[in-house]
């Protein structure tokens, strides 16, 4: 049974080139032979499977089996045929002529096979065709070393029944081995195909990766360009939110500076690149985000201007929490909408003019309740008893203490005093002592100055740059206008009626103090009325003082020429008269007023035309005396009391009349 399954493998073993069959030594499992399905697609093999040898196998032959096999690899492919050759020797025979048991061959072989002449040759015909580099089989057995020979027998049925469980067992491990392999060559096959889709997919990431480095490289070149132009021109959303519904506070003015400053670069990069769309697409919407903020702006200023009308405000605590805390405000909306920046700027001056001179007339009315010293025509240096009828007529009209109308006294410190702060009209009211006209003056124009200065430091800072200084003063003269009428007013109702040329000299000194201190805050725009006020003081002061004159004229005039009797000139003194005490007092308050008093101001003139009244009464008077040296004691008198008086006081002018009195006392002394 087995030589026959060798026989039959023997068969279609043969080739077109005629080579031998495989071998016997090779064993094989009693199960058929199936194709294996492990071989690669590819035209390369896989390497054959080594069968290991059977030691139920007839033949064990090592070295014949190999000389075997390199004849197949010499003679032609170990692949099956399909091919069955007709004439084809017994291929037992042929092994065992091969492995040299013809010298051991007998008769019943021979004649049970019947081989005749023809075939024997046909065999050595097939020998002869085996190559063995020139050498026998014979001649390569003989020259093997000797080894020990094996007999060979015929399997048995029994034998093979006590062998094939081991057969069995080889084919199923054969065939595990064999499907273990097939699962390795599918599992392979399928990481072949996925390495090469992952192969394709490598090579389609790298090309999408060079697709992106170039978009990403394009991007930053356009980036490069692009960025600083979209970064000037573009306005954040938390901007836009601020100035649509955030509340109006620091953060709405930095959020307005930045709108501001997109528009401002929006319009020059349309000048220079009016085709980009980017600019034309944005530009509406920055136009339509201005006009929000236009409309809040004047919902706010309105509001404000609105509260400045509210009784007992503080306008100035609005203007600077409310207005000059947000002065960028006006400017914006004057930039964008000049129009209504006007009407704004209209309605403020309204309310600060009719406030203005809303507060100030109260004021007034608060100061004129104020009691003051009456001073009249008789209150003038000629005027015999002046004193009294003074305090007399003032007495009448005022309950005031009685005033002296030729002492400055304590009245320079107004002057003096470090108290720059203007009397409220609550404490004028209250306010039960007699004063001077200067007192009314001098709360009055400072609290108007002081008032003025604020407003006009105002002006300038929350509607410049937006106005011109020209126009900011013309708005400020606006405001202003009815105010400085009512302060003229109350000077005209002071100065008209009175007589008191200290009181006239001393406001024409505080005006002066006015100007200085405004040119000092660089508030020029006051002058006018600081000007026109001194323009009512100067007359009068002038004529006060010709009135003086006038009075000390008549005085001298009516004095007698002739002679008194000689009981009349022992009764005669040489003391110095209540006049020259009244001149000398008179002019050290003017002297003391004019002490830093410049070469163009009236004083002078007026000062020297007074004395020269005042020595021509002295003279005259002199000559009613008829003792000469009498005469003279008493002259001298009259100027050394006069000398004594103004003697301690400094500047150009009094240094003047201390010189001119000296030569006079000097003259009458010798």
């Amino acid at each position: 049974m087995w030589l026959d399954r060798l026989s039959g493998h023997s068969t279609p073993a043969a080739t077109p080139s005629a080579s031998p069959p495989p071998p016997a030594s090779r064993s094989y499992s009693p199960a058929p032979r199936r194709q294996s399905n492990l071989a690669p697609p590819s035209s390369a093999q896989r390497p054959g499977f080594n069968p290991r040898s059977s030691s139920l196998s007839l033949i064990s032959n090592d070295s014949t089996t190999s000389l075997l096999s390199s004849s197949r690899r010499q003679n032609g492919s170990g692949l099956k045929q399909s091919i069955t050759v007709v004439d084809a020797p017994d291929p037992l025979e042929v092994l065992e002529r091969l492995l040299g048991s013809e010298g051991k061959e007998n008769a019943s072989s021979k004649s049970v096979n019947g081989a005749s002449a023809g075939k024997k040759a046909l065999d050595f015909e097939h020998e002869a065709e085996l190559d063995f580099d020139g050498l026998s089989l014979q001649e390569i057995v003989e020259g093997l070393p000797c080894k020990e020979k094996h007999v060979y027998t015929t399997q048995t049925t029994e034998e093979f029944e006590k062998d094939k469980d081991k057969f069995e067992d080889l084919h199923k491990s054969i065939r595990a081995c064999d499907d273990v392999l097939n699962s390795v060559e599918i599992n392979l096959t399928s990481f072949q195909n996925d390495l090469a889709a992952v192969s394709t997919e490598i090579e389609t990431l790298q090309a999408r990766s060079t697709a992106l480095s170039i978009r990403l490289e394009n991007r930053k070149v356009v980036e490069n360009g692009l960025g600083p132009i979209v970064e000037e021109i573009s306005v954040s959303p938390a901007v836009v939110r601020k100035i649509v519904d955030g509340a109006i506070d620091e953060a709405w003015v930095r959020a307005l500076a930045e709108v501001e400053k997109r528009s401002k670069a929006m319009d020059s990069k349309s000048k220079e690149h009016s085709n980009v769309k980017g600019i034309s697409d944005l530009k509406p919407l920055v136009e339509n985000l201005i006009k929000k903020a236009l409309e809040r702006i004047r919902d706010f200023l309105v509001q404000q201007i609105k509260a400045l009308r509210s009784p007992n405000i503080n306008a100035q605590i609005i203007q600077q929490q409310h207005f000059i805390r947000y002065k960028d405000l006006y400017a914006f909306l004057h930039k964008h909408h000049p129009k209504l920046g006007e009407e704004i700027g209209q309605a403020y001056m309204n309310t600060m003019r009719w406030y203005f001179l809303n507060q100030f007339t109260r004021y007034k009315m608060a100061l004129e309740k104020a009691k003051l010293h009456i001073l009249d025509k008789h209150d003038v240096l000629g005027q015999d008893d002046g004193t009294r009828k003074s305090t007399i007529l003032s007495g009448a009209k005022s309950t005031g203490p009685p005033h002296d109308a030729f002492n400055l006294g304590r009245r320079i410190d107004l002057l003096k005093t470090s108290n720059q702060t203007a009397l409220s009209s609550f404490l004028a009211e209250e306010d039960k002592s007699t004063h001077y006209l200067e007192f009314p003056f001098r709360n009055f124009n400072l609290a108007l100055v002081d008032n003025a200065s604020a407003e006009y430091s105002f002006l300038t800072s929350f509607f410049s740059p937006a106005l011109s200084y020209a126009t900011i003063s013309r708005h400020f003269n606006y405001i202003f206008e009815p105010t400085f009428a009512l302060g003229q007013t109350l000077t005209k109702s002071l100065v008209n009626e009175t007589y008191d040329c200290l009181g006239l000299l001393l406001c024409v000194r505080l005006n002066q103090h006015l100007a200085f201190e405004l040119q000092r805050r660089k508030i020029p725009a006051v002058d006018g009325y600081i000007n026109g006020t001194g323009m009512l003081l100067w007359p009068r002061f002038q004529k006060v003082m010709d009135q003086h004159c006038e009075s000390v004229r008549a005085v001298t005039n009516s004095i007698p020429t002739r002679k008194p009797s000689a009981s009349g000139q022992a009764k005669q003194s040489a003391a110095p008269h209540f006049m020259t005490q009244r001149f000398g007092q008179f002019i050290q308050g003017i002297l003391a007023l004019s002490a830093e008093a410049g070469d163009d101001e009236p004083v002078s003139t007026s000062l020297i035309r007074l004395r020269s009244e005042i020595e021509a009464f002295l003279t005259k008077t002199s000559k009613s005396i008829g003792d000469s040296r009498k005469r003279e004691r008493f002259l001298y008198n009259n100027y050394s009391l006069i000398l004594t008086i103004i003697g301690d006081l400094e500047g150009k002018l009094a240094l003047e009349q201390q010189e001119h009195f000296e030569g006079l006392k000097k003259a009458f002394g010798e």
